[in-house]
């Protein structure tokens, strides 16, 4: 069974890190015990997101298990996540084990400041992209989903759908990840993705 963590923080946008938590978690509708998805913040305590939304993390920094996935959502908290050091630490320990590292969104900003898209092609929302320009070791692209090997990057909002399912096709494969986008009733063209 894959360990999947979706990161949160204060002021993190919900469809970021609700929409991959949803496909990767329904996957086991279909394929029992493929993945145990887990939300992980610094701290235990409830975090409000960008729209309200309160949610609890069922691990902080200290007790999550070392993770098969990381995924870092963006949103309005990006801002002041992008330079936590505590933050930059727990991505790179789990970088040190994990399969993959990915980003929803403007979580690419959060990756990008802990080193990990240096040489590499990245994607994050459209009205950010001239702000990950910025970076010059960044070759930034307008794909929905950017594999760079073992860090993979989504584009803005909804796209986060698409990197589960993008994720699904190559932990598991094109088959499993077009059931679950059918069970979902989501039409996405897993092949292309």
């Amino acid at each position: 069974m894959l360990k999947i963590g979706i990161l949160i923080y204060q002021n993190v946008a919900e469809m970021d890190f609700v929409g991959p938590l949803e496909v990767l978690s329904d996957v086991n509708k279909l394929q029992e015990n493929s993945t145990e998805v887990y939300l992980v913040a610094q701290t235990k305590d409830v975090i409000k997101a960008f729209n309200g939304m309160m949610i609890l993390p069922a691990y902080d920094f200290s007790s999550v298990p070392d993770l098969d996935v990381l995924v870092v959502p963006g949103g309005k908290g990006r801002i002041t996540e992008m330079y936590n050091p505590l933050m930059r630490e727990f991505i790179l320990r789990q970088e040190k084990c994990a399969k993959y590292i990915t980003s929803v969104c403007t979580g690419a900003f959060i990756l990008a400041e802990a080193g990990l898209l240096n040489g590499k092609k990245a994607t994050t929302f459209h009205h950010a992209l001239k702000e990950l320009d910025v970076y010059p070791e960044i070759s930034v692209e307008t794909k929905k989903v950017v594999d760079a090997g073992r860090i993979i990057t989504a584009a803005g909002v909804t796209s986060g759908l698409e990197l589960g399912f993008y994720l699904l096709k190559i932990l598991f494969d094109e088959q499993l990840a077009k059931e679950v986008a059918s069970f979902m009733e989501y039409e996405v063209d897993v092949d292309k993705l």
